[in-house]
């Protein structure tokens, strides 16, 4: 396990404890993108980690950003009730998801915000966010991801904590990477690529990989993407070129519509299906790292107060 600890919404603790993670999750979630579809029901969020905790689950890591409904004062009594660990994130989305208005407000002090939330709490709350969540665009990097990004390796120098990236669509891996660990100074390790599964270019995760970054493979396939069934291919392929130890795995609930309780995969979908769906392609004992290990040394760091 790496040294420093994963910053909990509850407080740090040592990687080890973290047992079976979702690397990538939301609890809460509204965006204008996503109308009518907003996570803010408690009991439901309740009901989602009473259910992958039932399965084993030991921790979700909640990717939701600022200023799209995460709920941070709701997470510590979740977590003490159900008894699975949750880690809240800082950081900001696509453009997309804010009005002018809130964006207008942030110019000249983000990496400020983003620190403040990993280093004194989100809000009012009191409560630490333990990664920076950001965003690029579909084969590109805006205007607007070069601005947040800039932002994440600003406060990931300060703070030392870790930077995940939403793919969009899985791509821009390269540029994103380029980006934060070559032009901003972000050291790999301390960066994890997210929604590969819905690019499976095997040459580009290895490419990726290569650098020393982490890749994660999170939500349930979608019409339109690979996931489910090019997965195991694209994991055991990292695999066998070394990756092994850089690998995460993730639900990505974003909608209401996709909660367990409403009738969809939901959370528990990540250890009912994916995970025994990759056992048998890979083995008991490389999927049990690929929950259980890997994440403890994605999120784990030897925090820094500015």
């Amino acid at each position: 396990m790496s040294a420093g600890a994963v910053r909990t919404v509850a407080g740090d603790v040592p990687a080890g404890e973290l047992g079976v993670c979702d690397a990538h999750d939301h609890l809460f979630f509204g965006s204008p993108q996503l109308p009518g579809q907003e996570l803010r029901s408690l009991s439901t969020a309740r009901a989602e980690l009473v259910a992958f905790a039932e399965l084993g689950g030991g921790t979700v890591v909640q990717w939701t950003p600022y200023g799209l409904g995460r709920r941070a004062a709701d997470l510590p009594p979740l977590s003490r009730e159900t008894g699975v660990r949750i880690v809240a994130a800082t950081g900001l989305h696509q453009a997309v998801h804010y009005d002018d208005a809130t964006l207008a407000g942030l110019r000249g002090r983000l990496a400020e915000v983003f620190v403040a939330e990993l280093t004194e709490g989100i809000g009012t709350s009191g409560v630490r966010a333990g990664l920076i969540k950001v965003a690029g665009g579909f084969h590109t990097l805006d205007a607007h991801a070069r601005w947040t990004m800039s932002a994440a390796a600003e406060a990931h120098h300060a703070t030392g904590a870790p930077i995940a990236v939403h793919l969009e669509l899985g791509t821009g891996a390269l540029d994103v990477l380029d980006l934060l660990c070559g032009e901003l100074g972000v050291p790999p390790q301390r960066v994890i690529l997210g929604h590969l599964n819905r690019s499976p270019d095997f040459t580009v995760h290895r490419q990726a990989a290569a650098s020393g970054c982490y890749l994660a493979f999170d939500g349930p396939s979608r019409a339109n993407h690979a996931t489910d069934w090019r997965m195991p291919d694209a994991v055991q392929a990292l695999a066998e070129a070394g990756h092994g130890d850089r690998l995460l795995l993730g639900g990505d609930t974003t909608t209401a519509a996709a909660r367990s309780v409403n009738g969809g995969p939901g959370m528990p979908y990540l250890l009912r299906r994916i995970r025994p769906r990759l056992v048998v392609e890979l083995g008991e004992e490389l999927v049990g790292r690929i929950l259980v290990d890997n994440p403890g040394r994605a999120l784990a760091v030897e925090w820094r107060r500015p």
